[in-house]
């Protein structure tokens, strides 16, 4: 199974997720996301075996619940890229409110997850939500320019649990399914 912990957006989020997407609709070379699959990545673990399954559900156990981190609101707003301006692989969006909740969570994930095994990260983590991939630089002018010039606001949700999702990838897009939940702790 191909896996990866994250925190999903609520269904109310998908039409403004979606509607920002569309601001980006004349840049050449940028594949969108399907906003209802939209989520914050805590870690991608990649392909786990059916043997490794189990002792990956207790150590995400474990780090939801020394996380510390109960149920709290997160506002997604604000626009960036990945690697920089100049190199533009990833169209995000970020987290205005609820970030030191996300960051408390991905260390605890990361943490646990590294002691069962999986390879730790390399980067720092920038909470966001990916809205796109940039194919080709065609359209590069016109991401940068509005990245400058825009602070949208998408909305606010309460968090109140960390899923763990199966990637399926298929020819039209990858598939999740979510296969965990772990609830935030009181």
């Amino acid at each position: 199974m191909r896996l990866f912990v994250s925190v999903d957006l609520p269904e109310e989020l998908i039409g403004p997720v979606r509607d920002l997407q569309a601001e980006f609709a004349d840049a050449d070379g940028l594949d969108f996301v399907d906003p209802a699959q939209a989520h914050v990545t805590l870690k991608f673990l990649g392909n786990v075996s059916d043997g490794a399954y189990e002792e990956t559900v207790a150590a995400l156990e474990r780090a939801v619940e020394s996380s510390c981190v109960g149920p709290f609101d997160a506002t997604f707003g604000g626009l960036g890229v990945f690697p920089s301006l100049d190199y533009i692989s990833v169209l995000w969006l970020g987290v205005d409110g609820g970030a030191v909740e996300l960051a408390a969570l991905h260390e605890a994930v990361e943490r646990e997850c590294v002691a069962a095994g999986f390879d730790p990260v390399d980067e720092e983590f920038t909470p966001h939500v990916t809205l796109a991939r940039m194919q080709h630089a065609g359209g590069k002018e016109l991401v940068q320019r509005l990245v400058r010039e825009r602070e949208p606001t998408v909305g606010t949700a309460r968090v109140a649990e960390v899923r763990l999702t199966e990637s399926t990838l298929t020819h039209e897009g990858p598939v999740y399914e979510t296969r965990e939940r772990f609830a935030l702790g009181r």
